[in-house]
């Protein structure tokens, strides 16, 4: 009997580390690494993901529930200049948005901070490649909005970033 018991705790023992937790240098280096994407199943994560609320295609401003994803992507990309840092920054957002880290604080004011989302990491940085990577669709109004948000005067010139 008291054999049974050391087997069953040995079998215990070694079944619960076969369950082998992410090594953190191993997570750091994934992150690091070529940041190489299917870009037909990233455009359709990005669609399903993210469109629903930052739309290309809605009518004008003041209907919108979020910035459109060009307005995110210029607002990053002024911030961000590697690949690298933009994709870190933009996932780093979307899996835990915090008002205090806001770059676009204007939206924040405007939309409310946007929601933490349960989507996975790696299809973040799928998608936060994407954006870096392609020409995105921008809804009709969106070039005349940003010439007179962002034009001498505008908040952005204004000492917000």
């Amino acid at each position: 009997m008291k054999h049974f018991i050391y087997l069953i705790l040995s079998m215990l023992f070694f079944l619960s580390c076969a369950d082998k937790k992410e090594n953190p240098l191993e997570v750091a280096d994934a992150e690091s690494k070529d940041l190489t994407y299917d870009s037909s199943e990233a455009y359709q994560l990005l669609k399903n993901q993210c469109y629903a609320c930052h739309s290309p295609v809605s009518s004008s401003h003041d209907v919108i529930i979020a910035p459109p994803m060009a307005a995110v992507k210029l607002r990053y990309g002024r911030s961000y200049t590697s690949k690298d840092e933009f994709v870190k920054a933009m996932v780093s957002w979307t899996m835990n948005p915090d008002k205090d880290k806001a770059l676009m604080r204007g939206a924040v004011d405007k939309f409310q901070l946007m929601p933490k989302q349960s989507f996975a990491e790696s299809d973040m940085r799928k998608i936060a490649s994407y954006v870096y990577d392609n020409q995105l669709e921008e809804p009709t109004w969106f070039a005349a909005h940003e010439k007179e948000m962002h034009a001498k005067g505008g908040r952005m010139r204004q000492g917000m970033p």
